[in-house]
Protein backbone atom coordinates (compact mmCIF):
# COMPACT_ATOMS: atom_id res chain seq x y z
CA UNK A 1 0.00 0.00 0.00
CA UNK A 2 0.91 3.62 -0.44
CA UNK A 3 0.33 5.15 2.98
CA UNK A 4 0.29 8.84 3.89
CA UNK A 5 0.76 9.74 7.56
CA UNK A 6 0.07 13.27 8.80
CA UNK A 7 0.74 14.44 12.34
CA UNK A 8 2.48 17.45 13.85
CA UNK A 9 5.31 15.62 15.62
CA UNK A 10 7.90 13.15 14.32
CA UNK A 11 11.31 12.16 15.68
CA UNK A 12 13.72 13.73 16.46
CA UNK A 13 11.08 16.07 17.91
CA UNK A 14 10.63 15.87 21.66
CA UNK A 15 6.88 15.35 21.83
CA UNK A 16 5.55 12.06 23.21
CA UNK A 17 3.92 11.05 19.92
CA UNK A 18 7.06 11.78 17.84
CA UNK A 19 8.86 8.45 18.46
CA UNK A 20 5.54 6.59 18.19
CA UNK A 21 5.03 7.82 14.64
CA UNK A 22 8.65 7.13 13.75
CA UNK A 23 8.37 3.53 14.95
CA UNK A 24 5.00 3.05 13.24
CA UNK A 25 6.17 4.42 9.89
CA UNK A 26 9.39 2.41 9.93
CA UNK A 27 7.59 -0.80 10.89
CA UNK A 28 5.03 -0.28 8.12
CA UNK A 29 7.86 0.05 5.58
CA UNK A 30 9.33 -3.20 6.91
CA UNK A 31 5.98 -4.83 6.19
CA UNK A 32 6.46 -3.83 2.55
CA UNK A 33 4.46 -0.59 2.31
CA UNK A 34 5.44 2.81 0.88
CA UNK A 35 5.12 5.37 3.65
CA UNK A 36 5.22 9.16 3.48
CA UNK A 37 5.19 11.16 6.70
CA UNK A 38 4.27 14.86 6.77
CA UNK A 39 5.21 16.52 10.07
CA UNK A 40 6.45 19.85 11.38
CA UNK A 41 10.14 20.47 11.98
CA UNK A 42 11.23 19.71 15.56
CA UNK A 43 10.01 22.39 17.98
CA UNK A 44 8.48 20.63 20.99
CA UNK A 45 8.34 21.28 23.94
CA UNK A 46 10.12 24.65 23.94
CA UNK A 47 8.47 25.99 20.77
CA UNK A 48 11.89 26.88 19.36
CA UNK A 49 13.01 25.38 16.05
CA UNK A 50 16.69 24.21 16.10
CA UNK A 51 18.99 26.01 13.63
CA UNK A 52 19.50 22.81 11.60
CA UNK A 53 15.79 22.82 10.67
CA UNK A 54 15.45 26.47 9.65
CA UNK A 55 16.24 25.95 5.97
CA UNK A 56 13.33 26.28 3.58
CA UNK A 57 9.60 25.96 4.22
CA UNK A 58 9.11 22.35 3.08
CA UNK A 59 11.96 19.82 3.04
CA UNK A 60 12.06 16.13 2.14
CA UNK A 61 14.39 13.42 3.41
CA UNK A 62 14.43 9.61 3.33
CA UNK A 63 14.94 8.11 6.78
CA UNK A 64 15.05 4.33 7.35
CA UNK A 65 12.81 3.69 4.36
CA UNK A 66 10.30 6.45 5.16
CA UNK A 67 9.87 9.56 3.01
CA UNK A 68 9.71 12.33 5.62
CA UNK A 69 8.36 15.73 4.59
CA UNK A 70 8.83 18.44 7.21
CA UNK A 71 7.12 21.82 7.30
CA UNK A 72 9.01 24.67 8.92
CA UNK A 73 7.02 26.44 11.63
CA UNK A 74 7.94 29.68 13.42
CA UNK A 75 9.64 29.61 16.80
CA UNK A 76 7.15 30.81 19.42
CA UNK A 77 6.42 30.85 23.14
CA UNK A 78 4.22 27.76 23.46
CA UNK A 79 2.89 28.79 26.87
CA UNK A 80 0.39 31.02 25.04
CA UNK A 81 -2.41 29.37 23.08
CA UNK A 82 -2.40 32.02 20.37
CA UNK A 83 1.22 31.37 19.47
CA UNK A 84 0.64 27.63 19.41
CA UNK A 85 -2.30 28.15 17.08
CA UNK A 86 0.02 30.11 14.78
CA UNK A 87 2.39 27.14 14.65
CA UNK A 88 -0.54 24.82 13.96
CA UNK A 89 -1.78 27.07 11.15
CA UNK A 90 1.60 27.29 9.43
CA UNK A 91 1.98 23.51 9.66
CA UNK A 92 -1.49 22.95 8.20
CA UNK A 93 -0.78 25.19 5.23
CA UNK A 94 2.51 23.44 4.56
CA UNK A 95 1.07 19.95 5.03
CA UNK A 96 -1.82 20.73 2.67
CA UNK A 97 0.65 21.99 0.05
CA UNK A 98 3.08 19.09 0.50
CA UNK A 99 0.39 16.44 0.20
CA UNK A 100 -0.51 17.56 -3.35
CA UNK A 101 2.62 15.83 -4.58
CA UNK A 102 1.99 12.59 -2.67
CA UNK A 103 0.44 9.49 -4.19
CA UNK A 104 -1.39 7.48 -1.54
CA UNK A 105 -4.16 4.93 -1.21
CA UNK A 106 -4.88 5.30 2.50
CA UNK A 107 -3.95 7.75 5.24
CA UNK A 108 -3.31 7.86 8.98
CA UNK A 109 -4.15 11.27 10.45
CA UNK A 110 -3.23 12.11 14.04
CA UNK A 111 -5.55 14.30 16.06
CA UNK A 112 -6.28 16.98 17.25
CA UNK A 113 -8.06 18.60 14.34
CA UNK A 114 -6.61 21.93 15.50
CA UNK A 115 -3.35 20.66 14.02
CA UNK A 116 -4.55 18.81 10.90
CA UNK A 117 -7.98 20.10 9.83
CA UNK A 118 -6.99 21.89 6.60
CA UNK A 119 -5.00 18.99 5.06
CA UNK A 120 -7.75 16.61 6.24
CA UNK A 121 -10.40 18.73 4.54
CA UNK A 122 -8.50 18.95 1.26
CA UNK A 123 -6.84 15.57 0.94
CA UNK A 124 -9.27 13.27 2.75
CA UNK A 125 -12.72 14.83 2.45
CA UNK A 126 -12.50 16.59 -0.92
CA UNK A 127 -10.29 13.97 -2.59
CA UNK A 128 -12.41 11.15 -1.06
CA UNK A 129 -9.45 9.24 0.31
CA UNK A 130 -9.98 6.65 3.07
CA UNK A 131 -8.40 7.64 6.37
CA UNK A 132 -7.83 6.22 9.82
CA UNK A 133 -8.10 9.04 12.39
CA UNK A 134 -5.83 8.30 15.35
CA UNK A 135 -6.97 9.81 18.65
CA UNK A 136 -4.32 10.56 21.25
CA UNK A 137 -6.53 12.76 23.45
CA UNK A 138 -10.25 13.54 23.31
CA UNK A 139 -10.84 17.17 22.32
CA UNK A 140 -12.13 19.61 23.41
CA UNK A 141 -12.58 17.76 26.73
CA UNK A 142 -8.88 17.52 27.60
CA UNK A 143 -8.35 21.22 26.83
CA UNK A 144 -11.32 22.19 29.02
CA UNK A 145 -10.02 20.05 31.89
CA UNK A 146 -6.61 21.74 31.67
CA UNK A 147 -8.06 25.24 31.43
CA UNK A 148 -6.66 25.82 27.94
CA UNK A 149 -10.11 26.27 26.37
CA UNK A 150 -12.23 28.64 28.44
CA UNK A 151 -14.48 30.50 26.03
CA UNK A 152 -17.64 28.84 24.80
CA UNK A 153 -16.98 29.68 21.14
CA UNK A 154 -13.48 28.16 21.32
CA UNK A 155 -14.82 24.95 22.83
CA UNK A 156 -17.58 24.80 20.21
CA UNK A 157 -15.15 25.36 17.34
CA UNK A 158 -12.72 22.67 18.53
CA UNK A 159 -15.62 20.23 18.97
CA UNK A 160 -16.92 21.00 15.47
CA UNK A 161 -13.53 20.40 13.85
CA UNK A 162 -13.05 17.11 15.69
CA UNK A 163 -16.51 15.87 14.78
CA UNK A 164 -15.93 16.67 11.13
CA UNK A 165 -12.81 14.48 11.18
CA UNK A 166 -14.64 11.71 13.05
CA UNK A 167 -17.49 11.60 10.58
CA UNK A 168 -15.35 11.69 7.45
CA UNK A 169 -12.79 9.09 8.56
CA UNK A 170 -13.38 5.45 7.67
CA UNK A 171 -11.98 4.25 11.00
CA UNK A 172 -11.18 5.93 14.31
CA UNK A 173 -8.30 4.48 16.27
CA UNK A 174 -8.63 4.76 20.05
CA UNK A 175 -5.52 4.51 22.19
CA UNK A 176 -7.56 4.02 25.37
CA UNK A 177 -10.79 2.10 26.04
CA UNK A 178 -12.08 5.11 27.99
CA UNK A 179 -12.19 7.10 24.75
CA UNK A 180 -15.25 5.15 23.62
CA UNK A 181 -17.18 6.45 26.61
CA UNK A 182 -15.90 9.98 26.04
CA UNK A 183 -17.04 9.85 22.40
CA UNK A 184 -20.49 8.43 23.16
CA UNK A 185 -22.21 11.80 22.72
CA UNK A 186 -20.91 12.00 19.14
CA UNK A 187 -23.03 8.93 18.28
CA UNK A 188 -20.42 7.13 16.19
CA UNK A 189 -21.21 3.60 14.98
CA UNK A 190 -19.29 1.01 17.05
CA UNK A 191 -17.87 -0.65 13.93
CA UNK A 192 -16.08 2.62 13.14
CA UNK A 193 -13.99 2.41 16.32
CA UNK A 194 -10.89 0.29 16.81
CA UNK A 195 -8.67 0.02 19.89
CA UNK A 196 -4.91 -0.03 19.36
CA UNK A 197 -2.82 0.76 22.42
CA UNK A 198 0.36 2.82 22.13
CA UNK A 199 3.68 1.03 21.78
CA UNK A 200 7.29 1.36 22.86
CA UNK A 201 10.67 0.47 21.38
CA UNK A 202 11.55 -2.47 23.59
CA UNK A 203 14.84 -2.91 21.73
CA UNK A 204 16.00 0.63 22.49
CA UNK A 205 14.60 0.94 26.02
CA UNK A 206 15.77 -2.01 28.08
CA UNK A 207 16.48 -2.54 31.78
CA UNK A 208 19.92 -1.16 32.63
CA UNK A 209 22.02 -1.00 35.81
CA UNK A 210 20.80 1.57 38.33
CA UNK A 211 24.30 3.06 38.43
CA UNK A 212 25.23 4.13 34.92
CA UNK A 213 26.86 7.01 33.05
CA UNK A 214 23.89 9.37 33.47
CA UNK A 215 23.51 8.54 37.15
CA UNK A 216 27.20 9.14 37.82
CA UNK A 217 27.24 12.33 35.74
CA UNK A 218 24.55 13.91 37.92
CA UNK A 219 25.64 12.58 41.31
CA UNK A 220 22.78 10.13 41.79
CA UNK A 221 24.70 6.94 42.53
CA UNK A 222 24.46 7.21 46.31
CA UNK A 223 20.81 8.30 46.52
CA UNK A 224 17.44 6.59 46.37
CA UNK A 225 15.91 8.41 43.40
CA UNK A 226 12.30 9.09 42.54
CA UNK A 227 12.46 10.31 38.95
CA UNK A 228 10.04 12.10 36.63
CA UNK A 229 11.09 12.41 32.98
CA UNK A 230 8.89 14.20 30.46
CA UNK A 231 6.93 17.32 29.72
CA UNK A 232 6.37 19.70 32.62
CA UNK A 233 3.12 21.18 31.39
CA UNK A 234 -0.47 21.77 32.36
CA UNK A 235 -1.72 18.22 32.77
CA UNK A 236 0.88 16.63 35.07
CA UNK A 237 0.17 18.19 38.49
CA UNK A 238 3.82 17.87 39.52
CA UNK A 239 3.41 20.15 42.54
CA UNK A 240 2.53 17.06 44.60
CA UNK A 241 6.04 15.75 43.99
CA UNK A 242 7.58 18.88 45.49
CA UNK A 243 5.28 18.73 48.52
CA UNK A 244 6.36 15.12 49.08
CA UNK A 245 10.03 16.09 48.71
CA UNK A 246 9.49 18.71 51.42
CA UNK A 247 8.15 16.02 53.76
CA UNK A 248 11.22 13.87 52.98
CA UNK A 249 13.71 16.71 53.33
CA UNK A 250 15.30 15.24 56.45
CA UNK A 251 15.32 11.65 55.20
CA UNK A 252 18.94 10.78 54.27
CA UNK A 253 19.58 9.61 50.72
CA UNK A 254 16.23 10.55 49.20
CA UNK A 255 16.33 12.59 46.00
CA UNK A 256 13.63 13.78 43.61
CA UNK A 257 14.84 14.31 40.03
CA UNK A 258 12.74 16.05 37.37
CA UNK A 259 14.04 15.78 33.81
CA UNK A 260 12.49 17.77 30.96
CA UNK A 261 11.10 21.08 29.82
CA UNK A 262 7.67 22.63 29.46
CA UNK A 263 5.47 25.58 30.27
CA UNK A 264 5.27 24.64 33.97
CA UNK A 265 8.98 24.17 34.65
CA UNK A 266 9.70 27.73 35.81
CA UNK A 267 6.83 27.74 38.32
CA UNK A 268 7.97 24.35 39.66
CA UNK A 269 11.52 25.64 40.10
CA UNK A 270 10.18 28.73 41.86
CA UNK A 271 8.11 26.55 44.19
CA UNK A 272 11.11 24.34 44.97
CA UNK A 273 13.14 27.45 45.82
CA UNK A 274 10.30 28.74 47.98
CA UNK A 275 10.27 25.46 49.92
CA UNK A 276 14.09 25.52 50.09
CA UNK A 277 14.30 21.95 48.80
CA UNK A 278 17.88 20.68 48.80
CA UNK A 279 16.79 17.17 47.78
CA UNK A 280 15.30 18.17 44.39
CA UNK A 281 17.24 18.31 41.12
CA UNK A 282 15.97 19.76 37.83
CA UNK A 283 17.70 18.53 34.67
CA UNK A 284 17.09 19.60 31.06
CA UNK A 285 15.39 17.58 28.35
CA UNK A 286 17.63 14.71 27.24
CA UNK A 287 18.05 13.30 23.72
CA UNK A 288 16.19 10.07 23.02
CA UNK A 289 19.48 8.17 22.73
CA UNK A 290 20.03 8.72 26.46
CA UNK A 291 16.50 7.80 27.55
CA UNK A 292 17.40 4.24 28.68
CA UNK A 293 20.12 5.66 30.97
CA UNK A 294 17.81 8.38 32.28
CA UNK A 295 15.06 5.93 33.19
CA UNK A 296 17.53 3.47 34.69
CA UNK A 297 18.78 6.21 37.04
CA UNK A 298 15.53 6.17 39.00
CA UNK A 299 14.68 3.63 41.68
CA UNK A 300 11.03 4.50 41.08
CA UNK A 301 9.61 6.38 38.09
CA UNK A 302 6.66 8.74 38.22
CA UNK A 303 3.61 9.19 36.02
CA UNK A 304 1.49 12.09 37.22
CA UNK A 305 -1.85 13.46 36.06
CA UNK A 306 -4.18 16.09 37.47
CA UNK A 307 -7.62 14.92 38.62
CA UNK A 308 -9.93 14.16 35.70
CA UNK A 309 -7.20 14.05 33.05
CA UNK A 310 -6.63 10.31 33.34
CA UNK A 311 -9.90 9.64 31.49
CA UNK A 312 -8.40 11.23 28.41
CA UNK A 313 -5.29 9.19 27.79
CA UNK A 314 -2.54 6.94 29.03
CA UNK A 315 0.68 9.04 28.98
CA UNK A 316 3.10 7.55 26.50
CA UNK A 317 5.89 7.72 29.09
CA UNK A 318 4.08 4.86 30.85
CA UNK A 319 5.21 2.38 28.20
CA UNK A 320 8.82 3.61 28.38
CA UNK A 321 8.85 3.16 32.16
CA UNK A 322 7.46 -0.34 31.84
CA UNK A 323 10.07 -1.17 29.20
CA UNK A 324 12.83 0.15 31.47
CA UNK A 325 11.92 -2.39 34.15
CA UNK A 326 11.40 0.12 36.95
CA UNK A 327 8.34 0.29 39.26
CA UNK A 328 5.83 3.04 38.49
CA UNK A 329 4.45 5.43 41.06
CA UNK A 330 1.25 6.71 39.45
CA UNK A 331 -0.13 9.93 40.91
CA UNK A 332 -3.73 9.97 39.70
CA UNK A 333 -7.35 9.21 40.41
CA UNK A 334 -8.52 5.69 39.69
CA UNK A 335 -8.91 5.18 35.95
CA UNK A 336 -7.64 3.27 32.96
CA UNK A 337 -3.97 3.91 33.75
CA UNK A 338 -4.36 2.81 37.36
CA UNK A 339 -6.12 -0.33 36.10
CA UNK A 340 -3.27 -0.98 33.67
CA UNK A 341 -0.66 -0.73 36.41
CA UNK A 342 -2.66 -3.12 38.59
CA UNK A 343 -3.11 -5.55 35.70
CA UNK A 344 0.59 -5.51 34.90
CA UNK A 345 1.58 -5.65 38.59
CA UNK A 346 4.03 -2.88 37.79
CA UNK A 347 3.79 -0.34 40.58
CA UNK A 348 1.73 1.72 43.02
CA UNK A 349 -1.06 4.28 42.61
CA UNK A 350 -1.57 7.29 44.90
CA UNK A 351 -4.26 9.98 44.69
CA UNK A 352 -3.29 13.37 43.21
CA UNK A 353 -2.80 16.22 45.63
CA UNK A 354 -1.88 13.87 48.51
CA UNK A 355 1.85 14.27 49.22
CA UNK A 356 1.68 12.08 52.35
CA UNK A 357 0.35 9.15 50.31
CA UNK A 358 3.23 9.68 47.87
CA UNK A 359 5.71 9.69 50.76
CA UNK A 360 4.30 6.37 51.99
CA UNK A 361 4.63 4.85 48.50
CA UNK A 362 8.24 6.01 48.19
CA UNK A 363 9.10 4.62 51.62
CA UNK A 364 7.43 1.30 50.84
CA UNK A 365 9.42 0.82 47.62
CA UNK A 366 12.66 1.92 49.26
CA UNK A 367 12.16 -0.44 52.20
CA UNK A 368 11.48 -3.47 49.98
CA UNK A 369 13.87 -3.44 47.01
CA UNK A 370 12.99 -7.05 46.13
CA UNK A 371 9.32 -6.12 45.67
CA UNK A 372 10.29 -3.04 43.66
CA UNK A 373 12.50 -5.15 41.38
CA UNK A 374 9.70 -7.69 40.91
CA UNK A 375 7.22 -4.96 39.93
CA UNK A 376 9.72 -3.56 37.43
CA UNK A 377 10.29 -6.99 35.88
CA UNK A 378 6.54 -7.59 35.61
CA UNK A 379 6.10 -4.27 33.80
CA UNK A 380 8.83 -5.18 31.33
CA UNK A 381 7.23 -8.55 30.61
CA UNK A 382 3.86 -6.87 30.07
CA UNK A 383 5.04 -4.48 27.33
CA UNK A 384 7.06 -7.21 25.63
CA UNK A 385 3.80 -9.15 25.31
CA UNK A 386 1.30 -6.39 24.51
CA UNK A 387 2.96 -3.15 23.34
CA UNK A 388 5.69 -3.75 20.78
CA UNK A 389 5.93 -1.55 17.65
CA UNK A 390 5.78 -4.67 15.49
CA UNK A 391 2.43 -5.67 16.97
CA UNK A 392 1.05 -2.14 16.62
CA UNK A 393 2.14 -1.91 12.97
CA UNK A 394 0.40 -5.18 12.15
CA UNK A 395 -2.79 -3.90 13.82
CA UNK A 396 -2.64 -0.66 11.81
CA UNK A 397 -1.92 -2.65 8.64
CA UNK A 398 -5.08 -4.74 9.12
CA UNK A 399 -7.14 -1.58 9.57
CA UNK A 400 -5.64 0.12 6.51
CA UNK A 401 -6.15 -2.92 4.30
CA UNK A 402 -9.78 -3.03 5.41
CA UNK A 403 -10.53 0.60 4.60
CA UNK A 404 -8.66 0.36 1.30
CA UNK A 405 -10.79 -2.61 0.21
CA UNK A 406 -13.97 -0.90 1.38
CA UNK A 407 -13.06 2.10 -0.77
CA UNK A 408 -12.79 0.07 -3.99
Amino acid sequence: MQILVMALLYAPDGGPSAPLYQMLCEQLTQLGHEVTMIAAVPHYPSGTVPPAFRRGWITTTHENGVQVIRVRVPSVNRSRLGWRLLQFGVYQLGAAAAAWGCRFEVAIIGNPALEVFLPFLIHIFLRRKPALYSIHDVYPEVGVQLGVFRKRWTIGLVAMLERFCYRHSRLIRLSSPDFEKALSKVALPPQKLTLIYDWVDTDHIQPMPRRNAFSAEHGLDDSWVMLYAGNMGLSQGLETLLEAAALLQNEPGFRLVLVGEGTGRESLQARAAELNLSNVTFLPFQPRARLPEVLASGDALVVSLKPGVEMASIPSKTWSILAAGRPIVAIMDRGVLASLITKAGAGLQVPPGDPMALVKAARALRADPESAARQGAQGRAYVETHHTPQGAARAFERCLLRIREDNR
